[in-house]
């Protein structure tokens, strides 16, 4: 079984690739299986998160592997006006809700209840399969870290 504990520095091509969903990548020690099909393990630092595009190297330095992120379900709000916007923000917020924010756009993993929430203040609410990418936060690096769940 390959053993990966660091992260390696951008520029290398990868040998093959390891797609994971948000819930996996907040997980900084498991069993996994990547993409190729090969047994691996990981074992990082606690309080390490995988970003759709990292790049990880086998403890014998033989294998670079592409960190993916996986497709699921999100809920995805788009608005053309900055205050709603900003408030859906504040209320997902105040529920720790982890956000993948862009332009006109809010997304967050798929929930009826926040979705219903958001139609309450008048917003449109879509279901999209696709990777989630939230924001980082102001805690990562700190060890401190809300997850879904």
């Amino acid at each position: 079984m390959l053993e990966f504990e660091e992260k390696s520095q951008p520029g290398e091509r990868a040998h093959t690739s390891l797609t994971l969903a948000l819930e996996q990548r907040i997980k900084s020690r498991m069993k996994v299986t990547l993409d190729d099909g090969r047994k691996a393990g990981l074992f990082f630092e606690k309080g390490v998160i995988f970003q759709d595009g990292d790049l990880i190297i086998s403890t014998d330095r033989t294998v670079l592997v592409e960190i993916k992120a996986a497709c699921e379900p999100l809920s995805a709000v788009y608005c053309d006006t900055p205050l709603l916007l900003a408030r859906a923000s504040y209320h997902l917020g105040n529920r720790h809700v982890p956000l993948q924010i862009g332009e006109g756009v809010l997304r967050y993993q798929h929930d009826h209840v926040l979705d219903e929430m958001l139609r309450c203040l008048g917003l449109e609410v879509q279901t999209e399969l696709a990777p989630f990418q939230p924001e980082a936060g102001a805690y990562i690096g700190a060890g401190h870290v809300h997850h879904p769940g």
